[in-house]
């Protein structure tokens, strides 16, 4: 451990004393403008301020401006003008060789000149969601400790987000399951998140957006605007960068796991792009040391933003990945838990991509948002018994399927007399197509799975939200309703029985200190995977089951305290209500437990019968300053599902306990030091069934222990812990910017227990030993243990 540390420290310090004598004095810039939100116009002699500093200006005629001399770093400006609200920016990165441009939107304020003028935070908070709505910056992104700039590990620092294992970005909020979340990128919604992902799910080893894009999150809990659908448990924002409007500038990235290129500049006078392309080499990494799996992944990303002129704009943004699975068939001697690994796990094949359009038309009081995307996922599992592809008789799983969602959305914000006004419309056309062979051991008897399944149905939704601040802006209200329909079936198609109200109350007790509350009601279609699966008679088994809407009523409420303007602390209580979740018939279990595992979710007949709730209280402590950054997170949650009893029962993410405390330092720009320290009570698991896990016929067909279902979540794993430690050393040239990381995940190594490994015994010729005259095999259950201390040494070069 020392050396590790010694080793890569000292590598920061000696090509600090080689290099930093070639680097530049401060020479930064920044450039933007300041216009009015829902007009478009430019605004004049703002006051534009860089936090935490006396350097300031003004915005010129065409509400331009510019910063010169800047210390290379990252920075918020704050802007203030009369008659609108200040603002703090989004966190800008400052270096000697690129400029960066930023457009700061304000809105109209209600106040008169002569009252009291609200200072700005740093600290988002919007009328629809004045409770559970976080932001995430720059500095959060690029160098959180433990995250190695993967935006699915840094989300985990907030407040009610825990996961499931180490080696997963399994997101999960309040106590609700992985599919619960919702994703948009520069408002075009993105299916997958991650990487080698779990279809009917959203998690995976990896993220795929790349941390160079993002200017920043926001990240909602609860409180959801009217205008974002089909999520129970969190949405998140995702915000790009534009690209460079000077010239065309080159970031490269060698990260823990891949090589990252970027390229950003101009494309003519009023469009600028930005784009990356990322390879994997973890499988050579794997294979060197001896892993069972050798995973391979490569993405793209791109953005680019057209100014028609001063009333029009376009945003294109496109989002792919090719990922593929491999066994390591090479080790010659494979010790008990890689012959497991290499026994039950498939290959996989998976690619998806997302193409979408955002036009944008202000026009008087009020602008119009068009939303034009189009998106696709292909998966492919193979698996054969002993990895022995040689006979067709040896497979046991083949499962094909593509998911196509082709999507419009249209938007109208209008302001007037005080009022805030958000509407629009949603259509969708998707096709889910599955080949599926797969064998299966289910109640006592093998059965062959073999179905192929086409499905085509629209879906479309309206919406609508209404805010408005009174009592001198000290009360903020908002209520919305949104509405929900699809053509699979006659009990979906009506969108009254999908309607789905939301009320938000904000009351400013003081200036400091203010008093909110939401309440509503969302819905989630539940996924393709569901409503595709067909029994083996070709029919539609869940439609036929009277396959419904998942719904959640959403209770919240809370306190807000800002001492200081760079200080925030708040707590919070919630209540969730699910009704209608999928049940699974096959396994007797709520879907809400599972999804925390690679392959398919879903994909098996169920009954939208299943109730849960979760609740809780969290206590957030935010500082935000020029030089520290600090977030305390706790949340105290339960997460409780029906059993096949009808009896409330912990659910697989009910970790009681989430704590994270997350830190970063910038004594000088060239240096920034960050840790974390993650605590995550330990989840409740179902224990094997190993009676009939032995059966020759049921191990034959997966390869791994069958699960108890008759003792759901009757059993409980050790908390979890880890603590992340990073230090980040800058050089700043004239034309360009080199970055030297060093992290190291699981710094005191700590192991979390699982469930053990089970595999078959074996005599001295290595062939399996067999019980009962020959239908049970011995089986032998080995310790299972996750975390390892991963030290990563990364480089960054922009020019």
């Amino acid at each position: 451990m020392k050396n590790l540390f010694r080793s890569g420290f000292g590598l920061i310090l000696l090509l600090s004393v080689f290099v930093s004598k070639q680097a530049s004095a401060q020479n930064g810039k920044v450039q933007g403008r300041v216009y009015d939100e829902v007009t478009n116009e430019s605004l004049p002699f703002v006051n534009v301020l860089v936090v935490g500093s006396t350097t300031g200006t003004t915005t010129d005629l065409d509400g331009n401006f510019l910063f010169t001399g800047l210390e290379p770093g990252i920075i918020q400006l704050q802007v203030s003008f009369v008659g609108y609200k200040p603002r703090v920016s989004e966190e800008i990165v400052v270096s000697n060789a690129k400029t960066p441009y930023v457009e700061i939107a304000l809105s109209t304020s209600d106040q008169e000149i002569e009252e009291v003028v609200v200072t700005a935070s740093p600290f988002r908070r919007t009328e629809e969601s004045p409770v559970s709505l976080r932001t995430i910056g720059v500095s959060e992104i690029e160098n959180s400790a433990g995250a190695n700039r993967d935006i699915s590990r840094v989300i985990q620092s907030l407040p009610g987000v825990g996961g499931s294992v180490s080696f997963r970005n399994d997101i999960i909020i309040r106590g609700g399951g992985p599919s619960e979340n919702r994703f948009y990128l520069d408002g075009v919604e993105i299916p997958n998140l991650n990487h080698f992902a779990t279809q009917g799910a959203s998690g995976g080893p990896v993220g795929i957006l790349n941390a160079d894009f993002i200017s920043g999150v926001n990240f909602y809990s609860g409180a959801f605007p009217a205008n974002r659908g089909n999520a129970l448990s969190g949405v998140f924002e995702f915000t790009q960068k534009d690209g460079n409007k000077e010239k065309l500038r080159v970031g490269a990235v060698v990260g823990a796991s891949d090589l990252a290129l970027t390229l950003d500049g101009p494309l003519g006078e009023r469009t600028t792009f930005i784009f990356s392309a990322r390879q994997s080499y973890l499988q050579f990494l794997f294979s060197a040391i001896g892993l069972p799996f050798l995973p391979k992944f490569n993405d793209f990303q791109f953005k680019s933003r057209t100014r028609i002129n001063d009333k029009n704009e376009l945003t294109l943004v496109g989002l792919g990945a090719l990922d593929r699975f491999e066994l390591n068939l090479d080790i010659e001697e494979p010790t008990p838990d890689q012959e497991y690994i290499l026994g039950y796990l498939p290959i996989q094949n998976q690619w998806n991509y997302m193409n979408g359009a955002v036009w944008k038309h202000f026009s008087g009081n009020s602008y119009q948002t068009f939303v034009l995307s189009r998106n696709m996922l292909n998966n492919r599992s193979l698996k054969y018994q002993d990895n022995d592809d040689s006979d067709e008789a040896n497979k046991t799983l083949d499962y094909v399927s593509q998911e196509i969602e082709n999507k419009f959305r249209f938007e109208t914000n209008h302001r007037f007399s005080g009022f805030k006004f958000v509407g629009g419309v949603g259509l969708e056309y998707a096709k889910y197509n599955n080949n599926t062979f797969q064998r299966l051991f289910v109640q006592d008897q093998l059965l062959t799975i073999d179905y192929e399944s086409e499905l085509s149905l629209w879906k479309y939704n309206a919406f609508a939200q209404l805010s408005k601040s009174v009592l001198s802006e000290r009360l903020a209200l908002s209520a919305g309703v949104r509405f929900d329909g699809t053509s699979y079936s006659e009990s979906m198609a009506n969108p009254l029985e999908q309607f789905s109200p939301r009320l938000s109350a904000s009351y400013a007790l003081t200036e400091r200190i203010s008093i909110n509350a939401n309440t509503g009601r969302y819905y989630q279609l539940p996924a393709y995977t569901t409503l595709g699966y067909r029994d083996s008679d070709g029919v539609l088994a869940n439609k036929a089951n009277n396959l419904k809407f998942i719904s959640v009523d959403h209770v919240i409420g809370g306190l807000e305290f800002l001492p200081y303007d760079y200080m925030q602390f708040t707590l919070e209580g919630f209540y969730k209500q699910y009704g209608n979740y999928p049940f699974s018939l096959r396994d007797s279990i709520a879907l809400a437990n599972k999804g925390s595992d690679f392959g398919v979710i879903g994909d098996e007949p169920v009954a939208s019968i299943s109730e849960g709730r979760a609740y809780g209280i969290e206590f957030l402590n935010r500082i935000k300053l020029p030089k520290y950054n600090l977030i305390f997170a706790y949340t105290w949650v339960r997460s409780e599902f029906e059993d096949k009893n009808g009896e409330m029962i912990p659910s697989a993410w009910d970790s009681q306990h989430l704590l994270t405390i997350t830190t970063t330092w910038t004594p000088k720009p060239e240096w920034k030091f960050g840790a974390r320290w993650r605590f995550v009570g330990g989840l409740p698991y179902t224990p094997y069934d190993l009676e009939t896990s032995s059966l020759v016929a049921a191990w034959d067909a997966q390869r791994r222990p069958y699960l108890d279902y008759d003792r759901l979540n009757q059993e409980r794993f050790t908390s979890f812990h880890q603590l992340d430690v990073r230090v980040d050393r800058f050089f700043y040239f004239s034309k360009w910017t080199l970055g030297i990381y060093f992290d190291i995940q699981n710094f005191y190594n700590f192991k979390q227990a699982s469930q053990d490994f089970v595999v078959v015994n074996r005599d001295e010729q290595g062939q399996p030993i067999l019980l009962d005259n020959g239908t049970r095999y011995d089986l032998l259950s080995l310790p299972n243990e996750s975390g390892t201390l991963l030290p990563t040494l990364g480089l960054q070069i922009r020019f």
